[in-house]
């Protein structure tokens, strides 16, 4: 039998939620069912962007690990985060890519799923600070990359 979430539990999920949809889902195209959010938009900044919006998704996955997702379902918003933050590397086609991909969704899909099938499963305190650790290595190294990419091209403009 399935126990009700407790309180601090659903306060920080409908947090999550809002900063998910924020990224993914603030601005609904009139007439269409295509909607988006800042992760495309700040995609648009060379480098910076998208370490934000990387950084906002990690953020996501931490407080999933927080709230005892198992470690299989973190390393799947994991893979969500590197296939986002790989396709923005790419100037224009990432933040198209953005537009469809929306990994904080999927992401915030997995914690629910999680969540209406779990009872409480926390995990422990070494993996989560090993996954801080990894999830800001693979945005630095993204940042890294979008920046010699902007530095390479600007060499290309300039000589």
């Amino acid at each position: 039998m399935k126990t009700p979430l407790p309180a601090k539990q659903i306060s920080k999920l409908t947090k999550l939620r809002r900063v998910s949809r924020i990224l993914d889902n603030a601005i609904a195209i009139p007439g269409t069912k295509i909607s988006f959010g800042l992760d495309p938009i700040l995609g648009l900044l060379p480098g910076g962007g998208d370490t934000v919006t990387g950084g906002i998704a990690a953020y996501i996955v931490v407080e999933a690990a927080r709230m005892g997702v198992p470690r299989e379902i973190l390393w799947k918003m994991v893979g969500n985060i590197l296939i986002d933050s790989f396709a923005g590397t790419v100037p224009v086609v990432g933040d198209i890519f953005d537009l469809g991909w929306k990994a904080n969704i999927k992401n915030i899909e997995l914690l629910e799923k999680h969540l209406d099938l779990a009872e409480s499963n926390q995990s422990d305190r070494l993996f989560i600070f090993g996954l801080i650790i990894l999830l800001t290595l693979i945005i630095l190294g993204f940042a890294t990359i979008a920046f010699f990419t902007i530095t390479w091209f600007w060499g290309l403009i300039i000589n």
